[in-house]
């Protein structure tokens, strides 16, 4: 009877196993809209979820969303838990050292949001002695100011939201962060906040990979390539990004997709 028990749990195991790979698993940190966000039915949309839902469907397999902390998506994807992380993700060197990433399919960079009534004009303006920095943990936000900003009192906090609020109650100087969040942040607290969107640095986002999966960052770059073709990425601004397009090009920058 042992014997059999361990048969079956074995047999089970294999099936799970099997049913496993049959899916495709993608970590996001859903806090990021339009990007990655979870809608008031609690489903994960935004522009992450089409580009998943375009690599499971070149795949042949379903896809499950993970919502995951950001700290925690590498640990994720190291372990095997994901598959991919698609969550806004910065292609650093300094992730290049643990993870491998598809071509780029955002072009971006990092951003400065102030109180209104902040003397913040410009990150020259953050080397000021006594400086105190919001940074979000894990962000390529918290690894600039440690390298550019190194005299600055950091506040490292783990959502986005408490970032923002340490800005607008005038407890910090600044909280550094990429431009479309700035900008969707400033939109919503226009009244207290100024935005300073030219890039402290240039950087772009792209698909994350454990390290040797050649074969399916192989297969993430040619559907990353077909929507950039394609005009799929154009539509998903349509969709998702209109007003940050807007807001862009009136400041004469260029937008995320170009």
């Amino acid at each position: 009877m042992k014997c059999l028990r361990h048969a079956i749990l074995v047999l089970a195991c294999l099936l799970c196993s099997c049913s496993k790979k049959d899916v495709l698993v993608i970590g996001t940190d859903a806090t990021y809209p339009p990007f990655e966000y979870v809608d008031e039915q609690g489903v994960i949309r935004g522009v992450s979820v089409a580009m998943g839902e375009a690599i499971a469907q070149r795949l042949g397999k379903p896809v499950e969303f993970q919502n995951i902390n950001f700290d925690g998506l590498i640990p994720a994807l190291q372990t095997g838990r994901i598959d991919l992380i698609i969550s806004s993700l910065t292609a650093s060197e300094q992730r290049r050292r643990s993870i491998d990433f598809s071509i780029p399919y955002v072009k971006t960079g990092l951003a400065i949001l102030v109180a209104k009534d902040s003397s913040v004009r410009s990150a020259e303006d953050l080397k000021a002695p006594g400086r105190k920095l919001a940074v979000r943990i894990a962000t390529t936000g918290e690894q600039w100011c440690r390298e550019h900003i190194p005299g600055a009192k950091l506040v490292a906090l783990d959502t986005d939201a408490a970032c923002v609020l340490e800005v607008v109650n005038g407890t910090v100087d600044a909280w550094v962060y990429d431009q479309v969040s700035v900008m969707n942040y400033h939109a919503k607290h226009a009244g207290r906040t100024r935005a300073l969107l030219a890039p402290l640095r240039e950087e772009v986002w792209a698909v994350g990979l454990k390290k040797g999966r050649d074969d399916l960052k192989t297969l993430v770059d040619e559907v990353i390539g077909r929507m950039k073709a394609d005009g799929s990425f154009s539509r998903l601004a349509d969709q998702y990004l209109a007003r940050e397009r807007d807001m862009m090009k009136a400041q004469g920058l260029p937008f995320v997709f170009e």
